[in-house]
């Protein structure tokens, strides 16, 4: 199922909705404090580390996440551990929920020292402690560290430490880019509250999160749906039915197939032709890139399609006759003389496209610079189907973004993160807020490639899917998810379609990954795993 994914502003809503509906502060921090102490048990019982006994060192900063230390800190003496605070302002500066829960661990004797005398060594904290919890910043961190910050940092990063959590975010990592600042806590584990933050899921996250845990803290439902996040991500996890925590991890559980039973899977179609099942129009290619036309068109046929037709310049068609005779071909009309698209090119299929269901432009096309004149004038058709801009077709976009909103029917953008700087210029956010904020301003529908793709709707909704592996990291790969998204176009709703296109060829490929390695695996290895990956959810 998907799961909600806030922003650190979206979270803040939560919270203030939260109090408003009577639940307080320190409810909350203290629900929280023992969701961290319920992951730490575990991840300790994992690294065969006692916490009864042992030195657990507490970096306490001045906000919520500060609170959350100070409630541990009492649960941590309650289980037999020896817990020490470093504050990084003065006890009695704390306000609100954090300031009476460390004045509660203060009158339980629990030790409190200033951090910045920890850090010149003028305190006798542990200097290996066995488990440190870093509480000094939360998900509103933005920006960079300052210099005490910083030094903070580094200092933590160099103990000795046997386990290592972090509450909410790693100190010093963006929660909406996942980059550190400039640099970042490395955790074992990071716990985080109620539900993922954007860039918790990013691959630049990894090294500094560790495992990531979600752990719910009794945020009520009518809060979550009154204030709705911008973001989703799938979640195999079948506790979630009954709000149990989570992990986030890579990769898919086999038994996902079984249960991918929403309104995101194709329905059995039963008795029917080609026709119902969707004609998909694939055209690309050019004499030096014959190949990725045919694997986008081979892709749609596998992923449902019941027609497929490329176009494309004589070159690639020769190529299609001999490999996949199941398609219907295209020649171009324009015959330019080095076998590129010309501007000629576009009224061939502008006078065949209102007979197709959905179409996949891009793979293999080229840069001439008809190639760019043929683009344009496909948007601007009024009466063609949805259409899948890919590639070199993306190269062409890229030129004139404006073209985007003059566009008279719905498309889908596929950029990997090169072609979507190209599109939309460097990222000042994280991945998902910067194709979140393009697809909105240009009413396309962005899915963002690499080990976390984002699918941006121009509604502002967008959902983050971390599925796949290394080893789809090759050429065609995007050619076959370009097809599959025609195919499924074809099918079911828009957003329907790109979600499930997107988890479909992730689990391919990692089927094809368990049987014969990333290194070995190629496109049309993905494509020959398709069956067995729809199998289980079409009947």
């Amino acid at each position: 199922m998907f799961v909600p994914v806030p922003t650190p502003e979206e979270m803040a809503r939560w919270d203030a909705a939260a109090a408003a509906a009577g639940i307080s502060e320190e409810t909350l921090m203290e629900s929280a404090s023992r969701a961290a102490m319920d992951c730490l048990r575990e991840t300790a019982a994992r690294k065969n580390i006692a916490l009864s006994g042992a030195s657990v060192l507490l970096l306490a900063g001045s906000g919520n996440n500060g609170g959350d230390a100070f409630c541990m800190a009492r649960h941590l003496l309650d289980a037999g551990a020896r817990p020490v605070l470093l504050c990084t302002r003065d006890p009695e500066s704390y306000r609100g929920a954090a300031h009476h829960w460390l004045h509660v661990a203060m009158d339980l004797g629990i030790p409190v020292f200033s951090a910045d005398a920890w850090e010149k060594g003028e305190t006798n904290a542990p200097s290996a402690p066995d488990v440190v919890i870093d509480a000094l910043l939360g998900t509103g961190f933005h920006g960079e560290l300052r210099d005490r910050e910083k030094r903070l940092v580094e200092k933590l990063n160099a103990l000795p430490a046997g386990l290592v959590l972090a509450v909410d975010v790693p100190s010093g990592l963006s929660a909406r880019s996942g980059r550190p600042s400039p640099v970042a806590v490395r955790a074992h584990v990071t716990v985080t509250f109620q539900a993922a933050k954007p860039g918790l899921l990013l691959p630049e996250a990894q090294t500094y999160t560790g495992r990531l845990e979600i752990r719910p803290i009794g945020m009520p439902r009518a809060v979550q749906e009154a204030c709705p996040p911008s973001f989703r991500t799938w979640i195999p996890e079948h506790r979630l039915d009954r709000g149990a925590p989570y992990a986030v991890d890579h990769g898919i559980s086999p038994a996902l197939a079984e249960r991918f039973r929403t309104p995101h899977a194709p329905a059995s179609r039963g008795p029917a032709h080609k026709g119902a099942a969707g004609r998909v129009l694939v055209a690309g290619g050019c004499p030096s890139y014959t190949g990725a036309p045919c694997l986008a068109a081979w892709a749609a046929l596998r992923a449902g399609a019941g027609l497929v037709m490329l176009a494309g310049p004589a070159p690639v068609l020769n190529a299609a006759r001999i490999s996949m005779p199941a398609l219907t071909l295209h020649e171009l009309s324009g015959n330019a003389a080095d076998g590129s698209w010309c501007a000629e090119d576009a009224p061939g299929l502008a006078d065949i496209l209102p007979t197709f269901s959905a179409m996949v432009f891009g793979p293999g096309l080229g840069r001439s610079p008809g190639a760019a004149d043929v683009t344009e004038a496909l948007l601007h058709i009024p009466d063609r189907p949805p259409m899948v801009i890919d590639a070199d077709a993306l190269f062409a976009v890229a030129q004139d973004v404006t073209v985007l909103k003059r566009a008279r029917a719905p498309i889908v953008l596929t950029p990997h993160d090169g072609e979507f700087a190209r599109l939309a210029g460097r990222d000042k956010t994280g991945r998902a807020e910067a194709a979140s904020d393009f697809a909105v301003r240009h009413g396309c529908t962005v899915v963002r490639k690499g080990p976390e793709t984002v699918c941006a709707f121009p509604d502002g909704d967008a959902a983050v899917l971390r599925v796949g592996n290394p080893g789809m990291a090759k050429g065609g790969s995007g050619d076959v998810l370009a097809g599959m998204l025609g195919a499924l176009l074809c099918q079911l709703p828009a957003r329907d379609a790109v979600q499930t296109a997107v988890w479909l060829h992730g689990r391919a490929g990692d089927l094809c990954a368990g049987r014969m390695g990333e290194y070995a695996m190629n496109p049309t290895d993905v494509i020959a795993a398709l069956p067995e990956v729809t199998k289980p959810i079409i009947r």
